[in-house]
């Protein structure tokens, strides 16, 4: 019989044989580090760095608060924030920005004119600041609140501009003339929203102490105050006037939606879904449909004429900002995990999310020519996302 021999020689490299064993350890194989999870590990980190922008502007130094795109010029962007600065700045050209100087605190609120010739700046320091958009020079400052500016905006036919201020006042001037026109008194608290109609004859008002006002921009009148049951119970965020200027859709912190009638002062419906505070409401252009956001992490689709939920689109966090895509079935919505998501208001879907900022997102507006989103964030950057496949 031929035993096997432990000749080294014979067996090329052998370390250890059975007697050299002093213990044998038994190693669970969820203890020692797989190579997939690592990769899959990093495969997530990648994920959350993921950009989608096509292009970033990274000239303020704080938290942005507000942005505005050109009705005119499809590349021309205004954003505003907490570093107490405007800029103008361009879609694709890098290279090319100008700073709107001289507010002495956070810039929350941008528009520019109906004929993209002009672009007001509203700040928490109280001023309103009229820019010329072909010379880039300032072209008046604006003055009379007493407290910080919550909003402004234009006529829609002429050079005059419209401001709610947190000191419970609104106030009217004629930016070509540099001139005081009226100021509306009567709320009890900070304008949160407000707006001229769409033909221009009337102003809506809405404020933290939980009243719609109605207004005649040229006497001044107060018509129509809308308070009290069955109106909100907690104050105002956000307005949307319907484009025949005939309803006014207000959102609350008491988590309503309501639809007033502007010519008679009337509550004619309620849209009760949300469950918190609603953020931002808005009109589709093409559709008797409106849309609602709120920090309940819902965005909610409604048909007005029948005041019911056409869809309920939920979201990771709060929905802090929306606006529809041109006259298109879609929309965007801007929320507090930094996300921007594209829904199709048809189905509900999701049909896009778009990543790259890192905090909430603050506001959003669409390019003249429809092809370009752009956010900004409290983490201080706007970004530009392509959406000409959503028109």
């Amino acid at each position: 019989m031929n035993a096997p021999t432990n000749d080294d020689d014979d067996q090329g490299e052998v370390f250890l044989d059975e007697n050299d064993i002093i213990q044998e350890i038994v190693v669970d194989d969820e203890d020692l580090p797989d190579a997939d999870e690592e990769a899959a590990a990093s495969d997530e980190e990648a994920i959350d760095e993921a950009d989608d922008s096509m292009h970033i502007f990274t000239g303020h130094t704080g938290e942005l608060y507000t942005v505005a795109c050109s009705p005119t010029d499809a590349s021309l962007v205004a954003t505003g924030g907490g570093d107490d600065k405007g800029f103008l700045w361009k879609i694709g050209q890098g290279d090319w920005a100008l700073e709107l100087q001289g507010h002495k605190d956070s810039v929350s609120s941008l528009a520019f004119s109906t004929d993209g010739q002009l672009l007001a700046s509203g700040s928490f320091d109280g001023l309103i600041q009229v820019w010329d958009i072909s010379s880039g020079n300032l072209k008046c400052t604006l003055e009379g609140p007493g407290g910080g500016i919550e909003w402004v905006r234009w006529h829609p036919r002429g050079h005059l501009v419209l401001a709610g201020s947190e000191d419970s006042t609104i106030w009217l001037w004629n930016a070509d003339r540099n001139a005081y026109l009226n100021m509306f008194s009567g709320h009890g608290s900070s304008v949160t929203c407000g707006d001229f109609t769409p033909d221009g004859k009337t102003i809506c008002t809405g404020s933290d102490d939980a009243t719609l006002r109605i207004w005649n921009p040229k006497s001044g009148e107060n018509i129509h105050v809308v308070s009290g049951y069955p109106y909100h119970t907690e104050g105002l965020t956000c307005l949307a006037i319907s484009s025949d200027s005939t309803l006014a859709l207000t959102g609350s912190k008491d988590s309503s939606v309501r639809v007033v009638n502007i010519t008679t002062g009337k509550v004619v419906s309620s849209l009760s879904a949300h469950s918190d505070s609603v953020e931002c409401v808005a009109l589709a252009t093409s559709s008797p449909w409106a849309a609602t956001g709120g920090m309940d992490r819902k965005l909610i689709v409604w048909d007005l004429q029948h005041s019911l939920p056409r869809c309920t689109c939920e979201h990771e966090e709060g929905v802090a900002c929306l606006t529809w895509l041109g006259t298109s079935r879609y929309l965007a919505t801007g929320c507090v995990d930094g996300k921007v998501r594209v829904w199709d208001s048809l189905s509900g879907d999701c049909v896009r999310t778009f990543s790259g900022h890192s905090d909430a997102i603050q506001s959003l507006a669409v390019s003249a020519n429809g092809d370009f989103l752009v956010s900004v964030s409290i983490d201080g950057t706007a970004r530009v996302f392509e959406i000409a496949e959503f028109k």
